[in-house]
């Protein structure tokens, strides 16, 4: 095995490899934004807590915007907070906002906020039209059920989401070309990422009719940026915008930037407990050349398979048999 140098990180002037293979152990987050307070929201105008829903009188599309599928992504809520605050005023077609997981929200402790993710499961893994006929329950799989019928009136749906560790924004448009068509129409931020989601349970945007190249109805999901930080909820106001201009229901925006796809070509899983990156990497970081070493797993090497490899969402402390990063190529 090739002898890696240690990297100094972020964390306490740990030597990251060392710091890397502690993966029960977490730093301290900064939380920089506050959870607003949702009973304003909580009876929503549907019937369905949480659910807001907003008719223009000329006919359009059905837009969907959902937040809190995961509890302490709080950055989604700050998002829709404002927009319900503004009074959203869709010129044509519909709009519904989702405030999803109301019961995780509620137990947000910026002192621990990792620790309230899901009340009993993650519900970004659920989307499973057999698992939602089953009998199995859970809050998450309760909660998703009763907003199933919102999730199928939908023509176009945006899922607002942040993430653990360091990286650029993305939108993920998973395996169909609709979904990638869209996410180029939204086009904010930029890089547009095809994958195909994850081996524990179907996101919201790999339900079914979204991903089904017979159905029109499509869906993105944004990654705006790092947890409980000012400019993550300012990157997911700006995509809101921009999905509202793509779908008419909104003026579109002034100016965005070109969109670069990249597809996901292999997720790297963590083997076992002492899987380690060689440097701190930044999720989007591109790794110029193939061959270049990355991370030691076990004392197996992690190498680059092409030139200009892009890294998705490199996660510093992967547990076993958890995704550490996926590699992907621009297309």
């Amino acid at each position: 095995m090739t002898a890696v140098e240690p990297h100094i990180g972020p964390f306490g002037g740990m030597p990251f490899n060392a710091w890397n293979a502690l993966p029960q152990t977490l730093p301290r987050f900064p939380v920089r934004v506050a959870l607003p307070d949702l009973r304003r929201w909580q009876p929503g105008n549907t019937g369905i807590p949480g659910v807001w829903r907003f008719a223009a009188g000329a006919p359009g599309p059905h837009l969907v915007i959902t937040c809190l599928i995961h509890g302490n992504e709080i950055a989604g809520a700050l998002a829709l907070d404002t927009l319900l605050r503004a009074g959203p005023n869709p010129a044509r077609g519909t709009l519904t906002l989702v405030f999803a997981n109301l019961e995780a929200a509620a137990r947000f402790d910026p002192e621990n906020p990792t620790a309230s993710r899901f009340a009993d499961e993650d519900m970004n893994r659920l989307w499973d039209a057999s698992l939602l006929a089953g009998h199995r329950t859970s809050h998450e799989l309760t909660r998703a059920r009763a907003l199933q019928p919102v999730i199928d009136a939908a023509d176009v749906l945006l899922d607002l989401h942040s993430m653990l560790w360091p990286s650029d924004p993305l939108i993920l448009c998973g395996p169909s070309e609709k979904g990638r068509a869209l996410a180029r129409a939204v086009g904010v931020p930029p890089l547009v990422v095809a994958d195909h989601g994850h081996l524990g349970g179907r996101r919201l945007i790999d339900y079914a009719p979204f991903v089904d190249p017979a159905d029109p109805r499509t869906a993105i999901l944004v990654e705006a940026g790092p947890h409980w930080e000012p400019d993550t909820v300012r990157s997911m106001s700006a995509t809101i915008e921009a999905a509202l201009g793509a779908t008419g229901l909104g003026p579109l925006p002034t100016s965005k930037a070109s969109t670069r796809v990249a597809e996901v070509t292999l997720a790297i899983t963590a083997n076992s407990g002492a899987f380690a990156f060689t440097s701190a990497y930044r999720g989007g970081e591109v790794i110029k050349h193939r061959n270049t070493l990355i991370a030691i797993d076990g004392g197996i090497e992690i190498r680059t398979p092409y030139d200009d490899c892009v890294l998705i969402m490199p996660s510093p402390r992967p547990g076993r048999g958890h995704t550490a990063v996926r590699l992907a190529k621009y297309v």
